[in-house]
């Protein structure tokens, strides 16, 4: 495949997970709302664009990710909204510049460590590549977690813990439990969907790389 025919697949593949993105934000499928907060499907597009178009694809997919982010929170807000966008404010408590950095940057690294890690294990042999996608999917979901809620902790603390009605004290416990109960949640079922689906669509992406 010449380099035009091949920028053109990937302009095109980009473009049909950046579209899959946008499907999922307009349905309830994208964000899936628990009470206060919103457990999302929005990571497993990023995870397989990294996968299958390395470190660009991914990168662009996430950056998707995270506009989508900042949108949803600002047009159907929850009572923490104010940490993805800063176009929305709950009392006294307002999202800036810091909103934009949580909703965008994480997401913009899902897919870039996504490319990585997948790619650690696909030069060691074909045979680890069904392995590595499991494994980048579980590691990808749970590092993204861990980075938003970390970032949410540092740069919005105080306020978030206001929101959600608990101590400053309590938050860090408040967190941890989103980590190992929603973060784990959103992992398996990457794990489930990215596995085969990239068993499935690597031989047909191959050449873009």
């Amino acid at each position: 495949m010449n380099q035009s025919r091949r920028k053109t697949k990937f302009l095109v593949l980009v473009t049909m997970f950046c579209s899959i993105q946008v499907i999922l934000m307009l349905t309830p499928l994208g964000y899936i709302p628990l009470g206060p907060v919103r457990a999302t499907t929005m990571h497993i597009p990023v995870i397989l664009a990294g996968i299958l178009l390395g470190i660009k694809g991914g990168a662009i997919t996430g950056f998707v990710f995270g506009i989508s982010s900042v949108m949803i929170n600002t047009l159907t807000p929850t009572i923490t909204s104010f940490v993805f966008t800063p176009f929305y404010s709950l009392g006294d408590y307002s999202g800036n510049f810091w909103s934009l950095v949580i909703a965008i940057g994480p997401r913009v690294l899902l897919g870039i460590l996504a490319a990585v890690i997948y790619q650690v294990f696909k030069n060691r042999g074909e045979k680890l590549s069904l392995i590595g996608s499991g494994v980048t999917a579980l590691v990808c979901t749970l590092i993204h977690s861990i980075l938003v809620l970390g970032m949410i902790y540092v740069f919005f603390g105080p306020s978030y813990a206001a929101a959600k009605g608990v101590e400053v004290s309590a938050l860090f416990g408040l967190l941890l439990g989103l980590i190992t109960t929603n973060s784990v949640l959103e992992a398996v079922v990457a794990v489930v969907i990215v596995t085969p689906l990239t068993k499935v669509l690597e031989p047909l992406t191959k050449k873009v790389m």
